[in-house]
């Protein structure tokens, strides 16, 4: 049976099968959650990263782990902000095919941070429900797959806008 978790501190120090990384467009580094991973995870995992030529919105690619105590990095690219209808369905998706890869490659345990909501601009608590929602989806469309989904929050307040957004989800 398939769980959610939640955790205050730091992605690049969970021992799971995945972390997920809130990337650019062009997978090879950035500022947040990316600069902390590529910088944990060491050369080999932008040396990997250039060989994916990028991604897109929405979408979601795979690398080892290289230094992390993670095994793999999923990377998926979040929306910048805009307000627009399309922002929450390309959110959305970050959630859904980041665990499709993790499905895809037998991966049992995903880290996810809150994708888009730093330099990225989304709101946070709209971010909480629309990712709650997609990994809540997720595992009741694959209710066979075992999967520990953590939800991780660097701060003290985004973890409390998760809890209180779960509790409000039920």
């Amino acid at each position: 049976m398939s769980s959610i978790k939640y955790h205050s501190g730091d992605i690049t120090k969970l021992k799971v099968d995945a972390i997920v990384n809130a990337a650019n467009s062009s997978l090879l580094g950035g500022g947040g959650v990316d600069g902390a991973i590529h910088r944990a995870a060491g050369r080999g995992l932008l040396n990997e990263c250039r060989t994916l030529n990028g991604c897109r919105t929405g979408e979601a690619k795979i690398t080892g782990g290289y230094n992390l105590p993670a095994k793999h990095v999923i990377h998926t690219v979040g929306p910048i902000y805009s307000g627009s209808v399309t922002d929450a369905q390309d959110l959305r998706n970050c959630y859904l095919n980041s665990l499709k890869v993790a499905r895809k490659n037998d991966l049992h345990s995903i880290a996810f941070p809150g994708i888009s909501t730093g330099v990225y601009g989304y709101p946070k608590k709209e971010a909480a429900k629309i990712a709650l929602t997609a990994v809540k989806d997720w595992i009741a469309d694959n209710p066979e797959y075992e999967m520990e989904i953590t939800i991780v929050n660097f701060s003290e307040e985004d973890y409390l806008i998760y809890q209180k957004v779960a509790a409000e989800l039920g």
